[in-house]
């Protein structure tokens, strides 16, 4: 039983296109499962969260971060009696418009397309579940619930300044974009911020990026770190066997800490509000999920000692300057010779006019992996490698 101000499960708006409802499944446990079947799900598994696919086997990618922010978020809905269902459908779609290597593939092909429309990631998610995929013979796209749609769409905020695809899906299938989106897609959304900081200070220790006397004077982080120690310094276990299980630790509570207070301070924000349905929340004006003053504060630190300490590292610098390189060179090739795009691909090339056209290479180059744009990368401009 969820509460008042939930998104209700015989509530939904429908879908685009009208569907018989399944007798076992809610209409968004129907969604969560096509989003798990979908290919663009599956591609998220050699996708770039901060290290490249090839760099190690244990850094998150898109995948497992999308894993854990639906396992955050669904925890979080539970204890504020929300919908989980919804909740989790809008955690594990939230990325799956992400180009191959991250925000570095993403700023090339926003480049590219500055002059054809542009490119968000943000966008083609909405793109990738209302048209790009096809899976179905009724529809192109997941046909998700309007829920769904709106929670991917402005899981962020209101969308107020929306690009060509948001404008023109809206049209058709009205998602009230000025107004804040549920309390199911603001918990995915907090969800997120959440995962990667956590994930993320993970994986820089992992990689050597990050040392422990790096992080000891963050807030929130390095409090959890010296606890973690003295744990470790009490049981008594040798040194070299306490680093592993002390970063596992650290993470471990400053998750914890993070959704902990998201919860209780939403609350707060609920009892203040008294909102008696979802679309209270959507009108509340603000966002109705939040951490509390002090954690947002520790939250932004958190934040800013990543920018510049590991998502500017050198070698992520490195890397993200080869992986732009290789995005923008995909994209030119293809774009003036069409001829060179797979089948089907190459005659709908043929027959676009110019923004269609460079529209479909993005579109192409958006749903490789980090290891297929590498390989095609290679085809395209190395004479020793076969077509």
């Amino acid at each position: 039983m969820v509460a008042i101000y939930a998104v209700q499960d015989s509530g939904s708006r429908g879908r685009l296109y009208p569907e018989v409802e399944s007798p076992v499944r809610s209409p968004w446990q129907r969604d969560r499962d096509r989003v798990l079947h979908s290919a663009g799900f599956r591609t998220l598994q050699y996708k770039t969260q901060v290290f490249i696919n090839h760099e190690g086997d244990f850094f998150r990618t898109r995948l497992t971060h999308s894993l854990e922010v639906a396992q955050i978020a669904r925890s979080i809905a539970r204890s504020l009696d929300l919908n989980e269902d919804l909740t989790e459908t809008v955690s594990l779609a939230h990325d799956l418009g992400h180009t191959p290597f991250g925000h570095a593939g993403e700023d090339a092909l926003a480049l590219a397309m500055k002059e054809w429309g542009g490119f968000d990631h943000n966008t083609q998610s909405l793109r990738l579940v209302t048209a790009l995929e096809a899976r179905y013979h009724a529809f192109d796209g997941l046909n998700l619930t309007w829920e769904a749609l709106e929670g991917l769409a402005k899981h962020n905020g209101p969308v107020k300044r929306p690009t060509p695809y948001f404008v023109e899906y809206d049209a058709k299938h009205h998602l009230d974009l000025q107004s804040h989106a549920s309390a199911e897609a603001q918990v995915a959304a907090m969800s997120d911020d959440i995962a990667y900081h956590g994930h993320d200070l993970d994986d820089g220790l992992r990689a050597g990026l990050l040392s422990f006397e790096d992080i000891e004077d963050l807030p929130l982080v390095g409090e959890a770190l010296r606890r973690s120690r003295e744990m470790e310094r009490q049981i008594g276990r040798e040194a070299s066997d306490q680093a592993q299980r002390v970063r596992h630790e650290t993470i471990r509570v400053v998750i914890n800490q993070l959704a902990t207070d998201l919860t209780e301070q939403t609350r707060r924000n609920l009892e203040a509000l008294n909102p008696q349905s979802a679309d209270d929340i959507r009108h509340a004006g603000y966002p109705v999920v939040s951490f509390s003053p002090e954690m947002r504060e520790a939250n932004k630190a958190i934040r800013k000692f990543l920018y510049a300490r590991m998502y500017r590292h050198w070698r992520v610098n490195r890397m993200a300057r080869k992986a732009k390189i290789a995005v923008r060179e995909i994209f030119d090739i293809l774009s003036e010779d069409p001829g060179l795009l797979p089948d089907p691909l190459r005659g709908r090339a043929k027959a676009a006019d110019d923004v269609q056209r460079r529209r479909l290479v993005a579109d192409y180059i958006a749903g490789m992996t980090d290891r297929f744009a590498m390989e095609e990368h290679r085809r395209l401009t190395d004479l020793s490698v076969l077509g």
